[in-house]
């Protein structure tokens, strides 16, 4: 296939393009470095298999029309360059939403128009169902579960945008979704929960296992907003690029296939959790100081990752310890790429 992965220098990214490059897949990278380790990234992916970069940015039209008109048409699009931080959104949400969903539309534009037979695929998040307020959350010792949710969130649950962050993301997450019903174009939209793992350059606000893992390793001290009690399920990044391939190869191209997804009900970490598998990791405790909740912060979320399995025949393969353990030796072993 002849692939393009915009936001290719980010996290999810670079990992994504090495990975369809070794596969023997065409790779065009589309990216304006603007986050913290991209060039990193891009240096480390060009050291690797045979990738085309284009540097670029999303929230221009003509940008993106000659990035199109070079090397068009893909075979798949995989659209992963956004705004990725709740605060910043709130900062600055008018430079959130055009990121976010003008960006995306300005993507979907050019494939409808450039290769409308591509899969495109778009990465959106959990935070498009919201805070869940109507969904009970019993506290433990360590943790929140949902109490009437024992297999996770799904499909159905339906769409609350709370946060600026949260109306881009859903509004390009529902572009996608109609794009396919009013142009038959073959979209997937992945509503991801906490994905981690290798050249994640987490910081505060977001990436936060990558945080842990980078203040543990460095022996900074953390911030956590609430009590440390909320839960995530964790997808290793190796298992999202998995599920990417399989979406883009199947023979049953998508259209507006809407997929949850995340490490399920057997890959959860509260920030508690979280903690203290690291302090056991690098055997010493970890300085905390708690602040109030942050505005839209969801006590719990889990994906109900049953429609991939089933639609797919995909499953998470990484067990958080596993994840973790990978993760934190990574930043161990790269500790001089964390001096920016």
């Amino acid at each position: 296939m002849r692939v393009l992965i915009t936001g290719g220098a980010g996290f999810i990214g670079v990992n994504c393009a090495r990975h369809f490059a070794a596969s023997g897949h065409d790779v065009v990278v589309f990216d304006n470095l603007s986050r913290q380790g991209a060039q990193q990234n891009l240096f480390w992916l060009q050291g690797g298999q045979p990738i085309r970069f284009v540097k670029g940015d999303v929230r221009s039209f003509l940008e993106m029309k000659a990035l199109f008109t070079s090397f068009s048409p893909f075979d798949a699009v995989v659209h992963l360059a956004g705004q990725v931080a709740v605060t910043s959104s709130i900062e600055n949400p008018l430079a959130d939403f055009t990121t976010n969903a003008l960006g995306t539309l300005h993507c979907l534009e050019c494939v409808r128009t450039y290769c409308p037979k591509a899969t495109f695929l778009y990465s959106s998040t959990n935070k498009v169902y919201g805070s869940l307020p109507h969904r009970p959350a019993a506290e433990q010792e360590k943790r929140f579960i949902l109490t009437e949710l024992p297999d996770g969130v799904d499909e159905t649950e339906p769409l609350d945008f709370h946060s600026p962050y949260g109306c881009s993301k859903g509004a390009a997450d529902q572009y996608c979704h109609d794009y396919a019903r009013i142009y038959g174009m073959h979209t997937a939209i992945l509503r991801q929960s906490c994905i981690y793992g290798y050249r994640q350059f987490g910081i505060e606000d977001q990436g936060w296992v990558a945080w842990f893992c980078i203040a543990a390793a460095q022996g900074k001290a953390l911030t956590i907003y609430g009590n440390g009690k909320q839960v995530r399920d964790l997808l290793f990044i190796d298992d999202l690029v998995a599920l990417y391939e399989r979406i883009c190869l199947s023979a049953q191209k998508p259209n507006g296939l809407v997929l949850n997804v995340g490490g399920g009900v057997n890959n959860t970490l509260s920030l508690l959790e979280l903690l203290e598998m690291l302090e056991g990791m690098c055997a010493k405790k970890i300085n905390v100081d708690f602040k109030p909740w942050r505005s839209g912060d969801q006590r719990v979320f889990v994906a109900d990752i049953s429609r991939a399995e089933k639609e797919l025949g995909w499953g998470p393969k990484v067990s958080c310890r596993e994840g973790v353990e990978k993760l934190f030796s990574w930043v161990k072993e790269n500790h001089v790429l964390f001096n920016f």
